[in-house]
């Protein structure tokens, strides 16, 4: 650890140069409860009206085997957010939900007509170690964001272990091919600006579903302003690579969440799990770093599409 943290002291102006910052977070009251109206931290006054929280659907049946099959656990918990940590159910502060209903059938008709046939294809011909290869790189070009927002949530010691595990991965891992810092035990922990305003209060905030960035809050939302900007492969000024690599992302990122397609689609209520399911997650995310504990699972994905990944406006330039 002495080595990843001093090696960073001679980087660090290089490595965050590209760097911009923003932040985002959510709480959740127990189910079958009427929630008051947002408490005064909220940051804008959009998330002040109450609402009647109904039962989360339990999401906890064994995941499908649909990807790797060491993975399921893995993926099945970073969309459903059963990591076993919290056995506390969220709720579901959904005022829009009709709008949110109509955006989410949306999705799912974008989903099955091109983005899991793609995602299915791309796992049966490609070998598996080149896939991790792939997810080892988007990881490891992902660190800007999480350096830039532990440090403006107050959290420079693990700001300085991220910086030094992307230094390492991005030198001895090939470019972040490989992994070496996870061999070294260095922790591959992941922030966005959405996690970051919850960190400084806006705690609560209603649920909104985006065409195809999926699930969200209002408070993500702005989040999204804050991350684009931060993202190395928007400042890739060559279209064609860009656009390349968006793409890749996208089937990866698709790809890692087909272990839990078996359980989506045998809901009762397919929109009210993944809406509740990722609102716990993202609670849950909130609250580790309040109280400091910063263990977390294989993946951090909170949404099956990464925000730098929608070849859609460049606003980072």
């Amino acid at each position: 650890m002495n080595v990843v943290r001093t090696l960073p002291l001679l980087l660090l102006v290089a490595a965050l140069s590209a760097c911009a910052s923003k932040p985002t977070r959510d709480a959740a009251p127990a189910a079958g409860e009427t929630v008051p109206a947002a408490d005064a931290s909220s940051v804008t006054g959009v998330d002040t009206a109450p609402v009647a929280t109904g039962s989360a659907v339990d999401p906890t049946s064994p995941a499908a085997d649909a990807g790797p099959a060491d993975a399921t656990e893995d993926d099945f918990a970073a969309l459903y957010g059963s990591d076993g940590v919290s056995g506390a159910s969220s709720a579901a502060y959904d005022p829009w939900e009709p709008f949110n209903r109509r955006v989410h059938r949306f999705n799912v008709v974008v989903d099955n007509a091109i983005a899991r046939p793609l995602a299915t294809a791309y796992t049966n011909v490609v070998p598996r170690f080149a896939r991790t290869g792939v997810s080892n790189f988007f990881s490891n070009i992902r660190s800007p964001v999480t350096i830039v927002n532990q440090f403006l949530q107050g959290r420079p010691d693990d700001a300085w272990d991220t910086l030094g595990r992307f230094l390492m991965n991005s030198t001895l891992g090939v470019g972040g091919l490989f992994d070496p810092a996870s061999k070294a035990m260095v922790a591959n922990r992941k922030e966005d600006f959405g996690q970051t305003l919850g960190a400084w209060g806006w705690r609560r905030s209603r649920y909104v579903e985006l065409p195809f960035f999926g699930p969200r809050t209002v408070r993500d939302v702005f989040g999204l302003a804050g991350d684009i900007p931060l993202s190395p492969i928007r400042q890739i000024e060559e279209d064609k690579v860009r656009i390349g690599l968006q793409g890749l992302q996208l089937v990866d990122a698709r790809s890692q969440l087909l272990a839990a397609d078996d359980i989506r689609s045998s809901a009762v209520d397919e929109y009210a799990l993944v809406r509740d399911a990722w609102l716990q997650r993202r609670t849950y995310q909130i609250e580790n770093d309040l109280r400091g504990k910063h263990a977390r699972g294989k993946d951090d994905l909170d949404s099956p599409i990464p925000v730098d990944a929608m070849p859609m406006p460049d606003w980072g330039n």
